[in-house]
């Protein structure tokens, strides 16, 4: 995708959803233990965190389906299909999203009422990112392009001091230089190192 816009709304949403989708399904079966750049959780615990967490942004809407586990305390075992259990959800956050006005000035949230396009922001910042940790746990290329963490900036300028602050789910901003691209930026900004490696952990 070409980095001449930044994508907003229900695109920016979709666009994260299936690089998480893809992400996911290329996980191979004895990767699910791996180590990720997410403290000390596994691949399966950020699997399940990430999951969680949008059926979460589509319950806040809805008022229905909210998660049945705590998504700050991720399962370390697959129940099910990963890829399976991980489309419904998605496909029932999306269909949720794309019923909304583009130019409602709030949408409920996890994090409380936002307007539709930081709502949409935030849910994709936490599959994008996530979509990412589990990508360079498992020896994948980066799902987050430059356009895709330009439309996620928008959520993370917004939320992330309230959310590091609130609840210690990013670790302080790290430094980059000058030139750094918008993915390698967005990914300091959110406490993590660009560069991490399995063997860091």
């Amino acid at each position: 995708m070409s980095a001449m816009r930044d994508v907003e709304g229900i695109e920016l949403l979709t666009l994260s959803h299936d690089r998480l989708r893809a992400v996911v399904a290329a996980v191979p079966r004895s990767a699910w233990p791996a180590p990720t750049p997410c403290g000390e959780w596994t691949v399966a615990q950020v699997f399940d965190h990430a999951r969680l967490d949008q059926q979460a942004y589509g319950a806040a809407v809805t008022g229905t389906g909210w998660p049945e586990t705590d998504a700050f305390h991720p399962r370390d075992t697959l129940e099910a299909d990963a890829a399976v259990a991980l489309d419904r959800v998605l496909m029932g956050v999306a269909d949720v999203y794309a019923g909304l006005s583009a130019d409602a000035e709030e949408v409920a949230t996890p994090l409380g009422p936002l307007p539709f396009r930081v709502a949409a922001a935030a849910a994709a910042m936490d599959a994008g990112v996530h979509a990412w940790d589990i990508a360079v746990a498992t020896g994948q290329a980066s799902p987050l392009d430059d356009a895709l963490a330009g439309g996620i900036r928008l959520a993370a300028d917004r939320l992330a001091g309230h959310l590091r602050d609130a609840f210690g789910v990013f670790a302080a901003a790290r430094e980059v230089p000058a030139d750094a691209g918008r993915a390698e930026a967005l990914l300091a900004f959110l406490g993590r190192d660009p560069h991490w490696t399995p063997t860091q952990a």
